[in-house]
C-alpha cells in the first residue's frame, strides 16, 4: 500500500529540502506552486545529492529523485518497475523512521526534529507519535507552520500547546 500522507503540491508549501529542491523548475506540475523557502521541523536534514547518486538512488527517468517521482506518480505517470521500486523504499524509510519518532518522540514536538523532517520528506506522517485523524494532521501541520513563522519555533513543542493557542 502506498498512502503518503501529503501531496506533493502540501510537502514544498509546508517546507522540505530547504525549499530548493526543483532549483526554480515545476514543469513537472500542473498548477502553481507555492514552495516554503526553509524546512518545517529542521533546516539541513536532507543528504547531499551527491550521497543520492552514489546510493543508486537517483534514475535515469527521474535525474532529481524521490520527490521527482512522487510528482510524476501523483499526476498519473506509471512505469511498474520503477514504481514498485520507490513505493518499496517509501514504505522501508517511512516504517523504520516512523517507528523511531513513535518510540522516542512522545507528542514532543521538539524531539527527533531531522526524523520528523526526513518524514515529511518522503510525503509521510511526521506526526505518527500523536494519535489523531489524517485530516487533523494535515490541519496542524500547516498550522504548526504559520505559528512557526509567526513565534519562536520552539514555543510549539505539544500538540496539547498547539490546541491551547487556537
Amino acid at each position: 500500500m502506498f498512502e503518503p500522507l501529503l501531496n506533493p503540491y502540501q510537502m514544498l508549501e509546508l517546507g522540505v529540502f530547504d525549499g530548493d529542491y526543483f532549483k526554480g523548475d515545476y514543469s513537472d506540475f500542473d498548477k502553481d506552486v507555492i514552495v516554503a523557502p526553509q524546512n518545517l521541523f529542521m533546516e539541513g536534514a536532507s543528504q547531499p545529492k551527491e550521497m543520492w547518486i552514489e546510493k543508486g538512488w537517483i534514475t535515469k527517468e527521474d535525474p532529481m529523485g524521490w520527490l521527482q517521482w512522487y510528482v510524476r506518480y501523483y499526476h498519473g505517470r506509471r512505469i511498474p518497475e520503477l514504481d514498485t521500486w520507490q513505493i518499496k523504499r517509501w514504505r522501508s524509510f517511512t516504517a523504520r523512521h516512523g517507528a523511531q519518532v513513535c518510540k522516542n518522540g512522545n507528542g514532543d514536538l521538539c524531539k527527533r526534529l531531522k526524523q520528523r523532517q526526513a518524514l515529511l520528506h518522503w510525503g509521510a506522517d511526521p506526526i505518527p507519535d500523536i494519535n489523531t485523524s489524517r485530516e487533523e494532521k494535515i490541519s496542524y501541520l500547516f498550522t504548526k507552520k504559520q505559528l512557526t513563522n509567526a513565534i519562536e519555533p520552539d514555543r510549539m513543542v505539544s500538540v496539547e500547546q498547539w490546541r491551547h493557542i487556537l
